[in-house]
């Protein structure tokens, strides 16, 4: 067994996710008929983005779990944290992705993104503080 179980867990589901991800910015790009830049196509920009985003958000969430779960923080917390900075990733894409967007589901996905980076952000802080 890994001695990071709980990181160990999202970081594969983050990178599932992630694929799942580039192969729909494949697709948008194969339909669109575009194979470098976005060209025309709001779908393959809304792929894109949502495929960017998730790369821009999802490495600093993993990896303030994974200092958390180094320093000793409980599996609770840690499953809380990963499972709500998932969520708000998955949220977060499907809304970004569809034509028109779904506003709310994006907006809860950052939401949850958010709170994971506020709580997590500060226990690690703590814990620092506390040696």
């Amino acid at each position: 067994m890994t001695a990071l179980p709980v990181t160990s867990l999202y970081a594969a589901l983050s990178g599932l996710l992630l694929l799942a991800l580039s192969l729909l910015v494949i697709r948008a790009r194969l339909a669109a008929r575009v194979a470098l830049g976005l060209g025309e196509d709001v779908r393959l920009l809304r792929a894109s983005r949502a495929q960017g985003n998730f790369t821009e958000y999802a490495p600093l969430t993993l990896l303030l779990l994974l200092l958390l779960e180094a320093a000793g923080s409980g599996p609770a917390l840690l499953h809380l944290l990963g499972g709500l900075a998932l969520a708000g990733r998955v949220l977060h894409a499907i809304g970004i992705s569809r034509e028109p967007e779904t506003l709310i589901l994006r907006q809860a996905g950052m939401a949850l993104t958010f709170a994971v980076l506020g709580l997590a952000a500060p226990l690690l802080l703590l814990r620092l503080a506390a040696g």
